[in-house]
């Protein structure tokens, strides 16, 4: 007995050393373009910087900058529109992607040509929608408020993308039109590891398809949705693309990575920018920790 546990002990030893002689070249990459520029850019958030001036000159604060960033109203602007914009796109994106999986799922003619179909606004790079929803706003020649005016929603143009009010959603809708279809994908691959047998047995037992849905269809797909629902809000959380393409620095709309980039690029301030990049690192760190947490839960 005590020399099968030594084998089985060696054994494992040796296939701990072979995983990690394969991870090494991966871990060496992204000690290369992640940690590093990570631990410099905590470095220069204690310093005051400016790439202005040639040769550059730090200047060491400490905390200085963390201090002002908390009381940097634009910051906070910023923290509670990448806020609305997470929770609103990925609810919306969710339910309706979890809604065109189940369709995309059944068995009915043409299904193949649907799911290619769907995800082509995906497929479209984020600038080129974004652009192009940018012109669909127009509140000159906008395609979308033609339609609604023909439809007799509204009386006249809107302003979509200059009204306070309307910006975000706005912004919001684009992100859903084109971010839907990834979490239908997602979802789609959880609902097909889903054994058709237990809905056959649960059909011959007379329950319901809502009856199946809920018994069987999303206990199952809890993984699979935990999984797609952290992909999606830590994506959401650094948007930046669709927000500076269709608003650019405005306050209504700006978000966490768009307010750090007018500090870095437009500002200059490579020490209150780097700051402003921490926080929100520690931000998705904290979102990515619990989810991963309730993840091992759900699984436990």
């Amino acid at each position: 007995m005590e020399i099968v546990v030594a084998q089985h002990s060696r054994l494992a030893a040796r296939r701990t050393r072979t995983a990690w002689f394969f991870l090494l070249p991966s871990l060496l990459v992204l000690l290369v373009v992640a940690a590093y520029p990570l631990w410099r850019t905590f470095q220069l958030s204690f310093y005051q910087v400016s790439i202005l001036q040639f040769p550059l000159q730090p200047e060491w604060v400490g905390l200085e900058n963390y201090r002002y960033l908390l009381a940097d109203s634009y910051w906070w602007i910023s923290l509670r529109n990448t806020a609305v914009f997470t929770v609103v796109s990925v609810a919306f994106e969710t339910v309706l992607g979890l809604g065109i999986a189940l369709v995309v799922n059944a068995n009915f003619t043409g299904r193949g040509l649907m799911r290619t179909a769907m995800l082509v606004p995906w497929a479209i790079p984020t600038v080129v929608s974004a652009q192009m929803w940018r012109w669909m706003y127009n509140d000159v020649y906008g395609v979308v408020n033609d339609l609604l005016m023909r439809a007799h929603l509204i009386a006249q143009p809107l302003a979509w993308l200059s009204d306070p009010q309307l910006a975000l959603p706005g912004i919001i809708a684009v992100d859903v039109w084109k971010t839907t279809p990834f979490m239908a994908l997602l979802l789609l691959a959880g609902l097909q590891s889903i054994p058709r047998e237990l809905y056959e047995a649960s059909t011959v037992d007379g329950a319901s398809p809502w009856q199946q849905f809920w018994r069987i269809t999303l206990p199952l797909l809890k993984p699979a949705l935990l999984v797609a629902l952290i992909f999606r809000t830590l994506d959401a959380l650094r948007v930046f693309d669709v927000i500076y393409v269709m608003t650019g620095t405005n306050p209504t709309t700006m978000s966490m990575s768009v307010y750090a980039r007018q500090q870095l690029v437009d500002f200059g301030a490579l020490g209150y920018g780097s700051a402003v990049s921490m926080g929100i690192f520690l931000i998705i760190a904290l979102f990515a920790a619990a989810y991963l947490v309730s993840l091992r839960v759900e699984l436990d």
